[in-house]
């Protein structure tokens, strides 16, 4: 019996091994001239990418005993009872647009935005499970997608905030990259795009307060309070960052993953009042508490980067931490309403303006 066990145990190690190390999932890595050239960035230390401050980033072994703990515990209202009805919106719709800056919400951090006649995705997330192997997580709310990739116009730009699963996914860029002009990302992502086949000289890498322009647009990479890693062994040997997107006449803040910090409050002196902005709200827990913010905290991260219009993220999809899936934007609401911050919460699919007069937001998830 206990050498039928070990045999057993040997076999889920191996299986979990090959995995690991033939799964494309799982991206590239980065040669020791790419460690040399990181090594230059103000965050990079021994090996690895560190947040401002000193914030730490990893959980004591405690804390991760509860998190693992938790996952088994049974929240109420943790997922929709029934799957979500998003808004499809038709491929003409989509490439003849030629309007004022608008954008359309996937659900979690995914967004279309359409600006000045360019199409430009966020974070492309379009599988149906955060994880390297679909029986790792936790299926998405919706069945659909407001429009499938294959249907989706000619792509301008990617920008990727960092490399976790639920926001970098291998199947959607393998599905994306032939009709995507360039990606922008942070450093140490590039490997993950040329491993699957995307070429050089459509990735650019940028550090923090780094910028690259695209014709009338600057994308700026800005701090963020987050780590990254996608397998075992490659804890924060990439970079993670918020954006900033500015055309001549606008400015949209994209916050990825962070935990509440001062970098917002340094992003909105240096680059002034945003149009609109989308700041994460969902996925927290005290345990974790230094990167991913409570959703009070992200109507602050409004006034702290002086935004118009805020729209709160990084919920709607995927269950990820032990909170019902409303809790996220009930809070974030309730909480901009107490401090007069102007927020939006539209339904996925729906396009969006963000200059339309700002209506009540839409409370879509109660029906």
């Amino acid at each position: 019996m206990l050498a039928t066990i070990g045999i057993l145990i040997g076999l889920v190690i191996l299986l979990v091994v090959l995995f690991v190390n033939f799964s494309p999932q799982f991206g590239g890595k980065a040669t020791k001239e790419q460690l040399a050239s990181y090594a230059k960035s103000a965050h990079f230390k021994e090996g690895k990418f560190f947040n401002l401050g000193g914030v730490k980033n990893e959980m004591s072994a405690g804390d991760m005993a509860k998190a693992i703990g938790g996952m088994f515990k049974k929240i109420p209202n943790a997922k929709p009872d029934s799957p979500l009805a998003v808004h499809a919106i038709d491929s003409t719709a989509i490439a003849n647009y030629s309007g004022e800056t608008r954008f359309i919400w996937f659900g979690h951090s995914t967004f279309l935005l359409q600006i000045k006649g360019k199409n430009i995705l966020l974070d492309p997330m379009f599988g149906d499970v955060p994880a390297p192997h679909p029986m790792l997580g936790s299926k998405r709310f919706s069945n659909g997608l407001p429009i499938a990739i294959e249907k989706l116009p000619r792509i301008d730009a990617v920008i990727l905030s960092h490399d976790h699963y639920d926001h970098l996914d291998y199947e959607s860029i393998k599905k994306l990259k032939h009709k995507v002009d360039h990606f922008y990302m942070p450093l140490g992502l590039g490997n993950h795009l040329r491993e699957w086949d995307v070429e050089a000289k459509r990735i650019t890498e940028l550090d923090w307060w780094q910028e690259a322009t695209m014709g009338d647009f600057t994308f700026t990479s800005t701090p963020a309070q987050h780590f990254s890693g996608r397998g075992l062994t490659d804890r924060d040997k990439t970079l993670w960052s918020s954006w900033v997107i500015q055309t001549t006449k606008e400015k949209i803040f994209f916050s990825g993953d962070s935990g509440y910090g001062p970098h917002f409050k340094t992003i909105g002196e240096k680059f002034g009042a945003f149009d609109f902005a989308m700041i994460e709200c969902g996925q927290y827990n005290e345990l974790w508490s230094e990167i991913h913010m409570f959703p009070e905290e992200t109507a602050q991260v409004g006034l702290d980067i002086n935004a118009k219009a805020i729209m709160p993220i990084h919920w709607g999809a995927f269950k990820l931490a032990q909170h019902s899936w409303t809790d996220p934007v009930e809070r974030a609401v309730k909480k901009a309403k107490e401090i007069n911050v102007s927020i939006i919460t539209p339904q996925i699919g729906i396009p969006t303006s963000i200059h339309q007069e700002l209506p009540a937001p839409e409370i879509w998830w109660e029906n």
